[in-house]
């Protein structure tokens, strides 16, 4: 038996239950994994409100963590226990202990503490894939990026400051702008008081950004498109103030690109997983990425995780500690 937390039903923070639950022994191709940190993020609200469906209830909420392996199920060769741990796509994650496929782990390597790893892996693989693959940003690219003061956003800024590129930010306060900038954010814009659409045309000399990165969604529709060049790529990763409603294809100007990425997609070949993860550790290791772990809860506490990430009263990465 272990403690987890899970819902019965989709619905609002109040549907989160912490309770007991059977775990399992690993079965062919699992490892049981006694996690010391999990991460939150937005994906985890929207498999909760229903946004996002899964595939029966009740269910343990969360896709990423770390820990140590504490038993192997038939077949698992690539690790053993006492193996440090973690993933990033793997749901079922707000538990003390858990099975997870051996091929959604990957090892930490040394100098990567177990906290840093849970807030790294679903937010750091994320920004890789989106300034690494999707869009190759490099010194010639401007690209703005919505709520760069959040756990995928503070990463990319820095890590497409690695990469030379001029970064548009847009935040919610002036406190927030501070926070990214700090994480190298060539600008910012405070969408409380300023139309960013406008602002980033001002910025650009009328030209436009080659992409946005856009995980608010609907509050961020159409006008993230009026951010674009002509032949500019939008991303929309995620939906933080809702869903984006249908539209025309004309909205696309005649010559913008659209995508819809997800991490699961990215890294579904474990080599991609692989390449994925190495990189971010190195970025880290190196440090040229940190990781602003800025947010712990006690696991039986993600119902005021979610409340206050949903509020965004948060910045950077948020942790639950079982």
């Amino acid at each position: 038996m272990a403690y987890a937390v899970q819902i019965h039903a989709t619905g609002g923070p109040e549907v989160l239950t912490y309770e007991d639950i059977e775990v399992a022994e690993p079965g062919a191709g699992e490892v049981l994994l006694r996690q010391h940190a999990i991460g939150i993020n937005f994906i985890d609200i929207y498999h909760r409100n229903g946004l996002y469906k899964l595939p029966e209830l009740p269910a343990v909420l969360g896709s990423e963590g770390a820990g140590e392996v504490i038993a192997v199920g038939p077949g698992v060769d690539t690790f053993k226990v006492g193996d440090r741990a973690a993933y990033g796509s793997a749901i079922g994650a707000y538990a003390e202990i858990r099975r997870v496929p051996a091929d959604k782990l990957v090892k930490l390597p040394d100098g990567i503490d177990y906290d840093t790893a849970a807030a790294m892996m679903l937010q750091g693989m994320t920004a890789r894939y989106l300034l690494r693959e999707t869009f190759r940003v490099g010194p010639e690219t401007t690209l703005l990026f919505h709520a760069a003061a959040g756990g995928v956003g503070l990463i990319a800024c820095q890590w497409a400051h690695a990469l030379g590129a001029t970064i548009i930010g847009t935040v919610s306060s002036d406190e927030k702008a501070e926070l990214a900038k700090s994480y190298g954010c060539t600008h910012t814009i405070n969408t409380k008081r300023e139309d960013f659409a406008a602002r980033v045309m001002e910025l650009t000399g009328g030209q436009g950004c080659d992409v946005v990165y856009d995980s608010i969604g609907k509050d961020a529709f159409p006008k993230s498109l009026d951010c674009l060049k002509p032949k500019g790529l939008w991303v929309s990763f995620g939906n933080s103030s809702g869903p984006i409603p249908p539209f025309e294809l004309t909205a696309l100007k005649g010559s913008l690109f659209a995508t819809r990425p997800s991490l699961f997609a990215y890294t579904a070949k474990r080599e991609d997983l692989e390449q994925n993860a190495a990189e971010l550790f190195g970025m880290v290791l190196a440090g040229r990425i940190k990781i602003a772990v800025n947010h712990r809860y006690a696991l039986r506490d993600a119902a005021d995780a979610h409340r206050d990430l949903a509020a965004r009263r948060t910045t950077g990465s948020i942790i639950l500690v079982p």
